[in-house]
């Protein structure tokens, strides 16, 4: 029995503290959890993103990303705002894996 709950606590907490970044992109804003905007200069920004070319690379909340072409394969589904006063969240898209991360972490938790 307490292998049992071991086993069921260590799978448990481990699906906690992974958090695969999958995301969707949204066509409607009301289908979205997170509005965002994006931003032309990295310091403007609450998240800098990178977006990865395989699904495996995006883990964790670091702003890692990987964009799925059905929103029921995604962790979050997005809506893309024309102007910065609609959105929850402003993002920077990188080029670079190595600049992905927050600036902001108190929005930290609209991707979780």
């Amino acid at each position: 029995m307490k292998k049992l709950l071991l086993v069921l606590l260590s799978v448990f907490g481990f699906s906690v503290f992974t958090h695969a970044q999958t995301v969707y992109s949204c066509q409607y804003s009301s289908d979205a959890n997170v509005k965002v905007f994006v931003a032309d200069y990295k310091s403007d920004a609450d998240l800098v993103v990178y977006k990865c070319d395989y699904k495996s690379d995006a883990t964790g909340n670091q702003g890692l990303w990987y964009f799925v072409n059905y929103k029921s394969d995604a962790d979050k589904r997005i809506f893309f705002t024309k102007y910065k006063s609609d959105a929850q969240l402003i993002i920077y898209f990188s080029k670079y894996k190595s600049d992905a991360g927050w600036r902001n972490k108190s929005k930290q938790h609209l991707m979780y």
